[in-house]
């Protein structure tokens, strides 16, 4: 029979809904949100400044390509501003790269824990994700090397990754570069780079600059405390540069998020601020929350993984989560990255930080 009503391609029905960090929606007692790895201390205050005074023009359409955003992270980070885009979010920018690339029939790479945003956008266009089977929690070069088929399109590994936290290093993500074919795309998810202090660790950049198939994405979401704004950008070959900007929006950047953006780049100070104190909580949490004999992946990232005892359900992930939501700390759990008796926790506040390890405590000694 024929359709009584428009329907969406077929591939749309076998998409899961991305899940989102909880708020804790509905608590009449202080609530901390420690589900979607947000800033702490927020974003800069020179960021505020601008985004209100930019919030008086609402009524004016923002320059197109974010050219003075652009020209700002291209001065920070030693980069051509040709060579930089911005977008709404890197979400967007994930989403316009698979656009460009996939189709049906065709498959993109992730490891098996990689954002779960790559998979939406593959099946969005008709292509096929393949997982790579990850080795503990760190997906291996060789793995991904060997899945690459004629088929597939694009590679997307999250460096650090989420939700673990692990990181590649700079000599295999060279090596992965330069066996990988060259009609491949690399897509370098780098959202939590800032945070990364690994000898071995390079967020992507110089293999941008080595490379005509290798692209690097970025956030304001994450140490530049600007997650409402959407911002975020992306590093690639001119060719790659020129294909994204003829599908975006002709505005697809609002000029409040535009200001915020140029000033909380350059206000460095905030970011290293930021920086230094989620070294100090990561390695702290990961040293606390051992001692309680809990499994930790402290990672390079603005959160801890913990993991609780298998085998014990009054021990599990579950229980824990539940017992924390009841004294107002909201964790992520993570079963959709296959992780079931884990959970995701953002390095927060002080107090945020202090309150759940003394409630981890209490639960496990009670």
């Amino acid at each position: 029979m024929p359709e009584t009503r428009p329907t969406p391609k077929s591939q749309i029905s076998r998409i899961p809904a991305y899940q989102p960090g909880s708020s804790g929606d509905g608590a009449t007692r202080k609530v901390w949100k420690l589900s979607s790895n947000e800033a702490p201390f927020g974003p800069s205050p020179k960021a505020l400044e601008a985004y209100a005074v930019a919030a008086s023009q609402l009524e004016l359409y923002p320059e197109g390509s974010a050219a003075a955003l652009r020209e700002a992270i291209g001065k920070t980070n030693g980069l051509d501003p040709m060579r930089i885009v911005c977008g709404s979010g890197s979400d967007e920018l994930l989403s316009l790269l698979t656009r460009l690339y996939v189709g049906a029939g065709d498959e993109t790479l992730m490891s098996e824990r990689g954002f779960l945003m790559y998979r939406v956008h593959t099946l969005a266009c008709g292509g096929s994700p393949v997982l790579v089977p990850e080795v503990g929690m760190n997906v291996e070069i060789d793995a991904v090397l060997s899945r690459i088929t004629d088929k597939t399109r694009i590679v997307f590994l999250a460096n650090p990754n989420n939700p673990t936290g692990t990181h590649i290093s700079k000599a295999e993500m060279s090596r992965l570069a330069e066996s990988m074919p060259s009609n491949v795309l690399l897509v370098i998810d780098a959202a939590y780079a800032e945070y990364a202090s690994a000898d071995d660790y390079e967020a992507g950049i110089e293999l941008v600059e080595a490379h005509e198939n290798v692209v690097m994405t970025r956030t304001f979401s994450k140490v530049h405390g600007l997650a409402s704004l959407r911002i975020g950008w992306m590093y690639a070959p001119s060719h790659v540069v020129d294909a994204v900007n003829r599908i975006r929006g002709p505005f697809n950047m609002s000029g409040p998020a535009i200001a915020a953006g140029v000033a909380a780049i350059r206000d460095q100070d905030h970011v290293a601020r930021q920086v230094r104190y989620n070294a100090e909580w990561r390695a702290r949490l990961g040293t606390e929350l051992r001692k309680m004999g809990l499994g930790v992946t402290e990672g390079q990232a603005n959160f801890v993984l913990i993991d609780f005892p298998k085998g014990d359900p009054s021990r599990s992930a579950d229980a824990a989560d539940a017992y924390l939501r009841e004294q107002g700390f909201v964790l992520r759990p993570v079963k959709a990255y296959n992780l079931p008796n884990s959970l995701r926790m953002t390095i927060g506040p002080d107090e945020a930080n202090e309150g759940v390890l003394a409630a981890l405590k209490s639960w496990l000694e009670g």
